[in-house]
């Protein structure tokens, strides 16, 4: 033998080998040997355990670990394909392969339907290696995938109580603060009301400020409580006739509407599945900043709507000041603001309080808009029907 062919055979036998756990359902010794020399032949270390049945078959899978399962078709007693069942009940996902004397096309994808991994004719027993380790391949990251999705899960979970621990202390902190900040807000304006001009200057001018920063804050745990809400209690759910809600916001905004001149027109809107307080909290945050940040000419605003396969998708367009895009989704942030109080009033909160809104019944909300060329705020409401008991669909 020549010295090239030895270091070869020498680095063949210095290659590691994989240890490979078999659970061989067969009936011919001879032909167990043969599919047992196919996987030594190309690298693995076998060990395995030979059964016949499925009681054997049983009691091998709680006392051995397999890897892969090697099956005949056709058995005295039983069929290849019975193995899918015992895995099936005792709840195992270990690759099975089917090994075959014969083993039509037919038959063959028929199996792989139903749930065998490959098939392995055994006079091609050459390719059965490749099988098995695309097989234990395919195993492996399915398993990875599991865990993945488990590890998903997990988190969406452990998110789900933060948000839900976080939402309770916002309720909490700002329904508790809010009765020591009206005597805060009491007190500084009686201040203000009995000493101003008693004292000098600055004194009228601190107590203005603290004055001013107590109204403020009362204002800012108001808007806070009011968001925390969202979702806190039952939402009433039934047909709501959206037609209904622009009116009754139309006669809420009375007042801003008649001062800025602003007409408001929608389209013919449909009767949604929702809950009516939620509904008119949406249109009336949207249409009354369509009515605040208003350009130079008296607002238009219309409404409108469209059926798009699993959702309506409502719009509410303006000729206002509109937003850059690069503010696009800042403004749906909590206490997000764009605009100095000096110029807009309000806190920041109208926009966050819909996106809440709209999010937990499905939908999405996002805006159209650039800046001095007016907005489209689309908001997705799904198309839900009532259960049997009333509730959401």
């Amino acid at each position: 033998m020549s010295g090239a062919a030895t270091q070869l055979l020498g680095r063949e036998a210095a290659k590691p080998r994989t240890k490979l756990h078999v659970l061989l359902v067969e009936d011919n010794p001879l032909d167990a040997e043969l599919v047992l020399r196919a996987l030594r032949q190309d690298g693995f270390e076998v060990s395995t355990v030979l059964v016949q049945d499925e009681s054997e078959f049983t009691l091998a899978l709680h006392t051995r670990c397999a890897e892969v399962v090697l099956a005949d078709y056709n058995l005295p007693n039983w069929t290849g394909m019975e193995v899918l069942n015992v895995l099936r009940r005792e709840g195992l996902d270990i690759p099975m392969i089917l090994v075959s004397g014969a083993l039509g096309d037919v038959t063959a994808v028929e199996c792989i339907r139903q749930g065998a991994t490959d098939y392995v004719l055994k006079d091609g027993l050459a390719r059965l290696p490749d099988v098995v380790r695309r097989a234990l391949r395919e195993k492996n990251e399915r398993s990875l995938r599991q865990q993945a999705e488990k590890d998903l899960a997990k988190k969406a979970d452990e998110l789900a109580r933060s948000n839900a621990d976080l939402e309770q202390f916002a309720y909490v902190a700002s329904h508790d603060l809010q009765e020591p900040l009206r005597m805060v807000a009491a007190y500084t304006q009686l201040l203000s009301e009995r000493y101003r001009g008693k004292l000098d200057e600055n004194a009228d001018k601190f107590i203005g400020y603290a004055s001013e920063g107590a109204l403020r804050m009362q204002v800012l745990i108001q808007d806070l409580l009011a968001f925390s809400r969202v979702g806190r209690a039952n939402a009433a759910y039934s047909y709501v006739d959206c037609n209904a809600v622009i009116e009754e916001v139309r006669q809420i905004l009375g007042s801003a509407i008649a001062e800025s001149g602003a007409v408001l027109g929608h389209a013919e809107l449909p009767a949604i599945w929702a809950d009516r307080t939620q509904v008119t909290q949406i249109f009336q945050n949207l249409i009354g900043n369509a009515i605040k940040f208003r350009g130079k000419q008296p607002p238009e605003i219309l409404v409108n709507v469209e059926n798009a396969e699993e959702n309506w998708i409502f719009s509410v367009s303006d000729n206002g000041i509109g937003i850059a895009p690069e503010f696009a989704q800042n403004i749906f942030v909590v206490f997000q603001r764009l605009h100095t109080r000096t110029e807009y009033p309000g806190n920041g909160i109208g926009l966050a309080i819909c996106k809440k809104i709209i999010e937990r019944s499905g939908g999405k909300i996002w805006v159209e808009s650039r800046a001095d060329c007016g907005s489209t705020f689309k908001f997705t409401i799904p198309l839900r029907v009532p259960d049997e008991k009333g509730g959401k669909a």
